[in-house]
């Protein structure tokens, strides 16, 4: 028994024993679960579910299995109740019959089956008005949850489509409404209704404003009536995410064009992602539409905050309806005081440009420059009413200025990490608006599919200092290769978020911590603008003191819902994010005034309208600031004193710079584009007439607007 074949045996036998236990316990579980009360349900649960004749019977059954022995107690328990048994019997009929509403004739058995069918008759009509009356109600429920009724207002707001800028818009539209009393925002997507209100439930509605969302298909014109778009205030068109969203946009302006009225209709806003469907968007928009383009517009806005560090925190209070913004007023006083002679004569309101009385809008002239009649004001405001006219030059101190001196120059080296769709703008941009000598370093992913030579192809060939380098951003060692704080800024962007990944954000915050784990090693702060997708991503990147983020739909989401409030401001912000250069930046204070000294604003303002540009708030260096944006103060009063730290920036706005006609002429002969030639928001008038209205001698429009002197 000791052989190695008898102890095998030996110890299969207790393992044979044990799964032999184990099945016998499994069994006793699973006759200990099924249980009477489990059989009895599964037995009822089948015989329900075979049809509904058999559901009937059932439920027929059950109530007189109820019905009848509850009759019978009642009859027998009561007093006077019958002594006979068919006296009896006869009540517990009536008894019974009234409870099911099924007659209480008594007497011959045909006369009680009478009775009984009649009953029925009576109880199948009653409940089939009933039913008919139940599914018209819930049908019409229904169809309201859906978000299919009409919506009867006038002066409302209409937002079609769903994108991330829907709830940006969506905010600041609520807030202007509610600023102005009780308004509408009408939103309007393929999207169930029930979800679209839940997802912006977290806007708050300000001021008595209130949502209303409605479904359907935005191409269908009898779907979009549902919003009555035709009396609107304004219709902002939404681009989607997908590869057709621009050809939708284009589907959903010739729709809206159907219903309403292209010389009264209302204003209409719309944006697209790929600049080659801008024309056909602003054909379709009509002459009181305004197209942006997305893409350009955040290409834009790299650049500048690379140009200008701080500068994203100053655009969102800028565009945001809750302080000041941009606002058009009449001229107080006659036409003919120069430029600078009005700015200094607004205590409350900053003065930017002019709007000529063509509709042109001329930021940041020179100081001498002089109003003619009809022109209105741009101006920088907490509101659009028109201050009381107050003399501010007293306020100025002239020892408190600072001795003339350069200015900022743009960077000479810029370092692009990362490719996505915007990055051949970018480049573009950066190589029209960077000083002679520039240098642009592109590091792509493998991932990026970027062959040698087409990013230095991109850039254009008027720009030699262009190298691209392939690396893995994700190792540490491939920025140690870099000499990054040799760079003047540096651009950190994701993939599309319609390249198939998920969150395209994940690999610009990766890409951020690698950076930020340079600046702490190195104890060097590094100058960097990142572009993110998500808002939500914002909170979780890890940015350093020099560095900034900026969300691709916030600020085409800021402007449409400025433009839409306020459709005169095209051209001004047309001009505000130019890539010929200028527009809005954060300057040393040390260029206007004296480190150290008190000094009204009104000193500023006169500074900086010397330099020939426009000063409309400042930024205050505080040593505990966590973000860019604390301590930012725009429009503040001509006569606020303060002292001025050699920390603290101005915010100013400045004129864009004017090709030569003689430069133009040049690159054009070379076969290259305008150097300030880009699309306009507005389709120009000019363009609706045919080729053979325009004179012999007429150029075809160059889509900006003509030199002032």
């Amino acid at each position: 028994m000791n052989s190695p074949v008898a102890r095998r045996v030996g110890s299969a036998a207790p393992a044979r024993c044990h799964s032999e236990d184990r099945g016998r316990q499994g069994a006793l579980v699973r006759r200990r679960h099924a249980s009477l009360r489990d059989r009895a349900r599964y037995l009822f649960d089948t015989r329900l579910a075979r049809s509904t004749g058999t559901l009937l019977g059932w439920l027929a059954l059950g109530c007189l299995v109820v019905v009848v022995p509850v009759s019978i107690l009642l009859v027998w328990m009561d007093p006077s109740a019958p002594r006979s048994l068919s006296g009896r019997l006869a009540a517990v009929w009536r008894t019974s019959a009234e409870t099911l509403r099924l007659g209480v004739a008594t007497g011959t058995p045909l006369r009680m089956l009478l009775s009984v069918l009649l009953g029925l008759i009576a109880l199948l009509c009653v409940s089939t008005l009933t039913g008919v009356i139940t599914t018209g109600l819930g049908d019409r429920l229904a169809e309201l949850r859906r978000g299919r009724s009409t919506v009867l207002e006038r002066d409302h707001v209409v937002v079609l489509g769903w994108s991330e800028h829907v709830f940006t818009v969506v905010a600041e539209l609520t807030a202007a409404r509610g600023g102005r009393g009780r308004g509408i925002v009408a939103v309007f997507a393929d999207r169930d209704t029930a979800e679209m209100e839940k997802a912006l439930a977290a806007v708050p509605a300000a001021g008595g404003a209130r949502l209303v969302c409605r479904t359907g298909a935005l191409t269908a014109p009898g779907a979009l009536a549902l919003v009555a778009p035709a009396v609107a205030e304004s219709v902002l068109v939404l681009p989607a995410e997908d590869t057709d969203a621009d050809l939708e946009v284009v589907r959903v302006l010739l729709a809206l064009r159907s219903l309403t009225a292209t010389e009264t209709g209302p204003a209409v806003v719309a944006a697209v992602r790929d600049g080659r469907y801008l024309p056909a968007a602003r054909l379709a928009a009509g002459p009181r539409g305004v197209v942006l383009e997305t893409d350009t517009t955040t290409a834009r806005l790299l650049v500048q905050s690379a140009w200008r560090p701080g500068l994203p925190a100053v655009l969102h209070d800028l565009l945001d309806v809750a302080g000041a913004e941009f606002h058009v007023i009449e001229a107080p006083g006659p036409a003919g005081p120069a430029f600078a002679e009005t700015a200094l004569r607004l205590e409350s309101a900053c003065l930017v440009g002019i709007m000529r009385a063509d509709g042109s809008a001329l930021l940041a002239p020179g100081p001498e420059t002089v109003l003619g009649a009809g022109d209105r004001l741009v101006v920088v405001a907490h509101d659009d009413t028109a201050p009381a006219p107050a003399d501010s030059r007293a306020h100025i101190d002239q020892t408190a200025m600072a001795p003339p001196g350069p200015g900022p120059q743009n960077p000479a080296r810029v370092l692009l990490l990362g490719w996505n769709r915007r990055a051949p703008l970018i480049a573009d941009i950066l190589r029209r608006t960077a000083r002679p000598g520039a240098v642009l370093d592109v590091v792509t992913d493998p991932d990026d599919g970027l062959v040698p030579g087409h990013v230095e192809g991109l850039a254009g060939t008027g720009w030699p200092g262009v190298t691209h380098h392939v690396g893995d951003l994700a190792r540490p060692e491939t920025l140690r290769a870099l000499d990054l704080f040799g760079y003047d800024s540096v651009i950190v962007l994701g993939p599309d978020a319609d390249a198939g990944s998920g969150r395209p954000d994940d690999r610009a915050l990766l890409t951020l911590l690698m950076l930020r784990a340079q600046e702490e090693e190195a104890g060097r702060a590094l100058p960097v603008v990142a572009e993110l997708c998500d808002h939500r991503s914002r909170a979780l990147a890890p940015l350093g003191p020099a560095s900034d983020a900026v969300v691709r739909g916030e600020l085409t989401a800021l402007l449409m819902a400025q433009i839409s409030l306020k459709p005169t401001l095209a051209t001004v912000f047309e001009e505000v994010f130019s890539a010929r250069g200028g527009g809005l930046g954060l300057r040393p204070a040390g260029l206007y005034v004296r480190p150290g000294r008190e000094a009204t604003f009104a000193t500023v303002v006169a500074a900086s309208l010397r330099r020939g540009e426009c000063a409309i708030g400042y930024r205050a260096h505080l040593p505990r600031t966590a973000h860019r944006h604390d301590g930012i103060r725009l429009a503040p009063g001509k006569s606020e004193r303060r002292v001025w730290a050699a920390e603290d920036e101005v915010v100013v706005l400045s004129a864009a710079p004017r090709a030569s006609d003689a430069e133009t002429d040049a690159e054009t002969d070379a076969g290259g584009a305008e150097p300030d030639a880009l699309p306009r928001m507005r389709r120009p008038p000019e363009a609706d007439a045919l080729p053979s209205d325009r004179g012999p001698e007429e150029d075809p429009p160059t889509g900006r607007p003509p030199a002032r002197q």
